[in-house]
């Protein structure tokens, strides 16, 4: 298999409080304001994956409610599995991957978050249990020709 059609799988929770907000995370790496989310492990699965991931980004536990959406992003070869998530327990925190968080409303979010990641919280906060499937660029969606 040629090296560069290989594509990687990331997930990501977005954590709805009683209010209907979403928590983002802001990441250290690169300072933009997102789900917490990233890469899955190769021997691991879906849901475990998407617990450890949000479990190492704000220190709490979620309940996986419904898959939101499929994202690409077109350039990279990520594709990524997003999730609307119910908090099980604790209090959001700073790690060493985030370094703040905040609630957020559905019309905050594009003001703190790029296109390409606003609209996952979006779709997730607006689910009709359907899963919704999206291309990017990293900062703007793509359209499809289908």
């Amino acid at each position: 298999m040629d090296h560069d059609s290989r594509h990687s799988v990331s997930v990501a929770g977005v954590i709805v409080d009683d209010q209907e907000r979403a928590l983002l995370i802001q990441r250290r790496d690169n300072g933009h304001w997102e789900a917490p989310g990233g890469v899955l492990e190769l021997d691991e699965d879906i849901v475990s994956g998407l617990k450890r991931e949000v479990l190492e980004e704000t220190g709490l536990e979620i309940d996986p409610e419904v898959l939101t959406g499929v994202y690409k992003h077109m350039e990279r070869g990520i594709v990524a599995l997003v999730f609307r998530c119910r908090l099980a327990k604790g209090v959001p925190v700073t790690t060493d991957e985030s370094r703040a968080f905040r609630w957020v409303t559905p019309d905050e979010i594009s003001n703190l978050a790029v296109p390409a990641f606003a609209v996952r919280v979006q779709d997730a906060l607006h689910s009709d249990g359907r899963a919704v499937i999206r291309q990017h660029d990293g900062v703007q969606l793509i359209s499809s020709d289908a």
